[in-house]
C-alpha cells in the first residue's frame, strides 16, 4: 500500500466520523519556544489548552514534522528520522476514551477493501497507563483485545505531558508485533524493537502544576473540557504496510537511498556503513526539500542553520561514499518525484527550492576544499612536530568557523596517520551545546505561558479598527503585571493590556508595532510594545505614566500619527521594491523576509549574487516611477484561493487562513496577500532611496533603503557633501570621482615609498640589534622594543634577520613594537637554541599575556600582541625570566 493510499484511507475515514478535515500547517511552527512543528499536536495547542475556541468539535489531519534532537540516530534504527508525517485525530470536549479507541480500532484492523487499513487483530497489542482501569476496560469491551495483550505502563512511557505546567493525561499506545525474527515475545514492555508503536491515543483530561521532572508533577484538578490528541506515524505504518525493514525504504524515500546508491556505485544492503549513509542521505534530502518548500532558507542562525546542517550532512555522506562532484541536482528531483503526489506545491515551486538547494551544495563543496587545504597543513604541522594527534581545538575551529564536519575530520587524519584529540574536540562541543541550551532556556522563560491568556481570548477575538481610525474607544478587558492577572495597574509600573478593540497595529508582517497612548478616566499609558501573544489577541505592552488603570475600565487608543504615517510609507514602499525587483530580474526574486519602520525598510529576496550598481539603479528607478504615477491603493478580503487565482504573491513564512486581505498598488502591478497599513495612493510614499544592497546567506541578497523625508533627508546631505568635496578640491561635479581615484593612488603609492623606507630604516638597525645579544642562562637572548613600525611584518623581517646573524649560536630574538597603536611582539629561535628547549610559540605566550592579549607559533618562530603598547617592557622581562628559568639538558 503506498503511503499517500494510507493518508488517504486515514483522511476518508474520519471525514466518514463527521470530522472536520484540517490542512498540514507549515513546518515552521508559530510557537516562540519551538523553532519547528514537532508534533502533531502543535497547531492545536491554542484549542487543546482552551486558551482559543477549537472552531469545530473534531477534526483530522496529516502534520508534516520536523525533529532533529535525535539526529545522529538517523539511519541507525528503524524508527528515527527528520521529517515524518502525523496522523492525527482530535477532539475538544466532543468524544473521548471509548471513541478515540473505538476509531483507533476500526481503522486498524477493517479489511483494505472496506477501507481499512488490514491489520490482523492478533498482531496489535495494547499498553495504557498503570493506573487506567477505564481504558483497559474499554480495549476489552469496545475492541475485545484479550487480557494477555494489554500491558499496563507508568508515567515514563503512558503519560503525556508538555514538560510544563498545562494540560496533561494518561495515553494508550498500540504496538505491532513484527514477529520473532525482530525480538523476543512478551509485548511491547520487553521488547520495542519486535513490537513497534505505530498509534498513541492521549485521553487529555486534567491541569498539572508544580513539575519536577516527566515523571514527577502534581495533578492539580480537571481540565475544562476532556480533550483528545491521537497520533500515528504515517512512515511507519507504510514500511509496515510495504513489508520493508524501516522507514527508508518506503515508497516516498527509497527512491533517494537508490539514486545515491547508483551514484556512488555502491550496492545497498552491501555494508552496514555504506547502509547507514544511504538512509541519512534519503532522510536528510527529503527534510531539506520540505523545509526549503515551507519558506525555510540556509543560513548561520536559527531554522536556517537546521536546514544547512543537513544538507551539509547530506554532501559529507555522499563524500563518505566515494563522491566528490555536486549531486542534489540528482537527489533533490529524486524525492520530489517522490512526495509531489501529496505535496504538489514541490513541482510548482520547483525553480525556487532547487535554486537555493543546488547554491547551498556548491558553496560547500568550495567550504570543504577550504577546509581540507587549512586540515592538511594542521595535520602536516603535527607530524613535523611529532604529535600523534591533531589538536581538539583544531578540529572545533574546522567544525564550527568552517562548517567542516568532524567526521571528515577524522577520516583524513586516519588517511595521514595521526589521530584526532577528540575527548578535547567533545569537550568544546559540550560546552557549546550548553551555551546553546542555556540560551534556549533564556528565551523560554522570556516567554509568558500562553495560558495566562486563556479567559481573555476565551471573551473574543480584539477587533482591530486601525484601518480606518487611529482614535478608538474601548474598555480593559484584562491586565497583566509580571506575566501575571492584575486588577490594577499603578503609576510607574509596566503592564499588559488587553482591550476589546484597538486602533494600534500588533507587529506582523515585517511591519513594527504603532506607537501610542491608552488614555482613560484618570490615566495615560504609553505604549511600548504591541503583539499578538496567541491567534485572535493582541496585547498592549504599556508604561504606566499617570494615575491607575484597572479592568473594566473604558479606554481609548490613540495612535501616533506621524509614526504611523511613516511606517505606512515604509510598508507600501517595500511592495513597490519587490515588484521592482520581480520586473528587473524575474519571478525568481521572491521576498525572504522584510522589516518596515518608520523611513526605512529592509527587504530580503532570493537571489545568488550580488546586483551591480546599473541594476540597483533601475530597481530604484522603477520603484520611483510608480511613486511618482500615483497609483491607486486598494484592499479587498477575499479567499485564499480566489486571491492566488488573481496573482497574488503569497509570501513565504507566512501564515494564511482561509480569508485574506490583498493590496494592490496599480491594480495587478503590485498584489501581495499582507495584513500591514499602507498608504492610500503610492505619491503619498514621496520618495525610495535605496542605500545599500547586501548578502545574508548563499542564495539571499537583502536591499535597504529610506523612505519619504528620511530619503530626502538623506539625499540632501550627501548633496551637501558633494558640494563640499567639489569645493575643497577645486574639481567639477562630474570629474570628482575621478579626482577622488586619483588622489587615492597617489596616496597609495606614498604609503608604499614610506613603507619601504622604514623597512630600509629598520634593516640599518639589523647589526646593532644583533650586537645586543646577551647571556640569558644557557642561551644569549636579544630582548628589544624597537618602537612604531608600519606592521607585524617589519617586525618578524627584522626577528628573522637577527637570528640570521646569530645561527650559529644558541640564539632567541625577540623583537616587540607598535603597530597601528597595538602592540605586537615576535620571537625566533636558533637550531642550537631548540636544543637546549626553548619554544618560540612557548615564549611569545610569555609576552602576549603581558601585554593583554594571545600568540603562538612554531618553535622557531612565533608572533603576538596585546592593547596594552606601555607594557612592552614588562613583557621583555617575562620572556627574559621564562629564558633564564629554561631547565638545564
Amino acid at each position: 500500500m503506498k503511503t499517500a493510499e494510507i493518508a488517504t484511507r486515514y483522511l476518508d475515514f474520519f471525514r466518514s466520523k463527521d470530522h472536520t478535515i484540517v490542512p498540514s500547517a507549515s513546518l515552521v511552527s508559530d510557537d516562540p519556544s519551538i523553532m519547528f512543528t514537532i508534533a502533531g499536536m502543535v497547531p492545536f495547542i491554542p484549542y487543546l489548552t482552551g486558551v482559543v475556541p477549537a472552531p469545530y468539535a473534531s477534526a483530522a489531519d496529516i502534520q508534516k514534522c520536523i525533529r532533529t534532537n535525535d539526529i545522529e540516530e538517523v539511519g541507525r534504527t528503524a524508527r528515527h528520522g527528520t521529517f515524518f508525517q502525523m496522523m492525527g485525530n482530535w477532539s475538544f470536549g466532543d468524544y473521548f476514551k471509548e471513541g478515540a479507541i473505538s476509531y483507533a480500532w476500526e481503522l486498524l484492523t477493517s479489511s483494505e477493501s472496506d477501507g481499512g487499513l488490514g491489520f490482523d487483530e492478533k498482531d496489535l497489542w495494547v499498553t495504557v497507563y498503570e493506573d487506567d482501569d477505564e481504558a483497559e476496560q474499554l480495549w476489552r469491551k469496545v475492541a475485545g483485545v484479550p487480557a494477555g495483550r494489554i500491558q499496563r505502563m507508568g508515567r515514563e512511557d503512558n503519560y503525556w505531558t508538555t514538560g510544563q505546567p498545562g494540560p496533561a493525561g494518561p495515553c494508550s499506545e498500540i504496538y505491532f508485533d513484527r514477529g520473532p525474527a525482530y525480538g523476543r515475545d512478551g509485548g511491547p514492555a520487553v521488547d520495542d524493537d519486535r513490537f513497534l508503536e505505530i498509534w498513541n491515543l492521549v485521553f487529555m483530561q486534567y491541569a498539572i502544576d508544580n513539575v519536577r521532572s516527566k515523571t514527577e508533577f502534581d495533578i492539580v484538578g480537571d481540565l475544562p473540557q476532556k480533550n483528545i490528541d491521537t497520533g500515528m506515524g504515517l512512515e511507519r505504518v507504510a514500511f509496515l504496510k510495504q513489508g520493508v525493514e524501516n522507514m527508508y525504504e518506503t515508497d516516498q524515500v527509497r527512491p533517494v537511498l537508490d539514486r545515491a546508491s547508483e551514484l556512488s556505485g555502491r550496492r545497498y544492503g552491501a555494508d552496514h556503513g555504506d547502509d547507514v549513509r544511504f538512509r541519512v542521505i534519503a532522510d536528510h534530502v527529503r527534510s531539506s526539500l520540505m523545509l526549503l518548500s515551507d519558506g525555510v532558507t540556509p543560513s548561520n542562525e536559527g531554522r536556517g542553520y537546521i536546514l544547512r546542517r543537513l544538507m551539509r550532512r547530506t554532501v559529507r555522506s555522499m563524500r563518505l561514499l566515494g563522491v566528490g562532484e555536486a549531486t542534489f541536482p540528482e537527489l533533490f528531483a529524486a524525492s520530489r518525484d517522490a512526495m509531489k503526489a501529496t505535496y504538489p506545491e514541490l513541482e510548482t515551486d520547483w525553480t525556487r527550492i532547487s535554486d537555493y538547494a543546488f547554491a547551498e551544495e556548491e558553496t560547500f563543496l568550495r567550504t570543504l576544499s577550504a577546509g581540507s587545504t587549512i586540515l592538511d597543513t594542521a595535520v602536516d604541522a603535527a607530524k613535523k612536530e611529532g604529535r600523534a594527534a591533531l589538536d581538539g581545538d583544531k578540529a572545533f575551529l574546522l567544525h564550527d568557523t568552517y562548517g567542516f564536519p568532524i567526521d571528515l575530520t577524522l577520516e583524513i587524519a586516519d588517511e595521514a596517520g595521526i589521530g584526532v584529540d577528540r575527548d578535547a574536540f567533545d569537550a568544546l562541543m559540550r560546552a557549546q551545546r550548553e551555551r546553546a541550551k542555556e540560551d534556549a532556556r533564556s528565551r523560554k522563560r522570556a516567554i509568558a505561558d500562553v495560558g495566562v491568556y486563556r479567559e481573555f481570548r476565551a471573551q473574543g477575538e480584539t477587533a482591530f479598527t486601525g484601518y480606518d481610525d487611529l482614535v478608538t474607544e474601548t474598555r480593559v478587558l484584562g491586565l497583566l503585571v509580571d506575566g501575571a492577572p492584575a486588577d490594577r495597574a499603578l503609576t510607574g509600573q509596566t503592564a499588559e493590556v488587553i482591550l476589546a478593540e484597538t486602533a494600534l497595529y500588533a507587529e506582523s508582517g515585517g511591519q513594527v508595532a504603532d506607537k501610542g497612548t491608552i488614555v482613560g478616566s484618570g490615566f495615560e499609558l504609553d505604549v511600548i510594545d504591541v503583539q499578538r501573544p496567541v491567534p485572535g489577541l493582541v496585547s498592549h505592552t504599556v508604561l504606566v505614566t499617570s494615575g491607575e488603570v484597572g479592568v473594566g475600565d473604558p479606554a481609548t487608543t490613540v495612535v501616533d500619527e506621524a509614526n504611523r504615517r511613516r511606517a505606512q510609507q515604509a510598508h507600501s514602499a517595500t511592495h513597490l521594491v519587490h515588484a521592482a525587483l520581480r520586473d528587473t530580474l524575474g519571478t525568481g526574486a521572491r521576498q525572504a523576509g522584510s522589516l518596515n519602520r518608520a523611513g526605512y525598510l529592509r527587504f530580503d529576496f532570493a537571489w545568488g549574487q550580488a546586483l551591480s550598481a546599473e541594476t540597483r539603479t533601475e530597481i530604484e528607478e522603477i520603484a520611483n516611477r510608480a511613486v511618482h504615477d500615483n497609483l491607486e491603493v486598494t484592499t479587498r478580503v477575499t479567499s485564499l484561493d480566489d486571491a492566488k487565482a488573481a496573482g497574488a504573491t503569497a509570501l513565504f513564512g507566512e501564515k494564511y487562513g482561509d480569508r485574506v486581505r490583498m493590496v494592490d498598488i496599480g491594480g495587478p502591478w503590485s498584489r501581495e496577500l499582507c495584513g500591514g497599513t499602507h498608504v492610500r495612493s503610492s505619491a503619498e510614499i514621496g520618495l525610495i532611496s535605496l542605500t545599500g544592497e547586501s548578502s545574508v546567506g548563499a542564495s539571499n541578497r537583502r536591499v535597504e533603503a529610506l523612505v519619504g523625508q528620511d530619503a530626502l533627508r538623506e539625499l540632501t546631505a550627501e548633496r551637501a557633501l558633494v558640494s563640499e568635496l567639489t569645493s575643497a578640491l577645486r574639481t567639477p561635479r562630474d570629474k570628482l570621482a575621478d579626482r577622488i581615484a586619483e588622489l587615492s593612488a597617489n596616496l597609495k603609492q606614498a604609503e608604499k615609498r614610506i613603507a619601504q623606507f622604514e623597512a630600509q630604516q629598520l634593516q640599518l638597525r639589523v647589526p646593532e640589534i644583533a650586537a645586543s645579544a646577551a647571556p640569558a642562562g644557557r642561551v644569549v637572548l636579544v630582548a628589544e622594543n624597537v618602537g612604531e613600525v608600519g606592521s607585524a611584518d617589519d617586525v618578524r623581517a627584522l626577528v628573522t634577520q637577527v637570528r640570521e646573524r646569530l645561527a650559529g649560536e644558541p640564539a632567541i630574538v625577540a623583537l616587540a613594537g607598535v603597530a597601528k597603536d597595538r602592540p605586537v611582539v615576535v620571537i625566533g629561535t636558533t637550531d642550537r637554541a631548540r636544543e637546549q628547549g626553548a619554544r618560540a610559540g612557548d615564549l611569545v605566550k610569555v609576552a602576549s599575556q603581558a601585554l593583554g592579549g594571545g600568540g603562538g607559533g612554531k618553535p622557531d618562530l612565533a608572533q603576538g600582541g596585546g592593547s596594552d603598547a606601555s607594557a612592552i617592557p614588562a613583557a621583555l622581562d617575562a620572556v627574559r625570566a621564562a629564558v633564564e628559568a629554561l631547565p638545564s639538558r
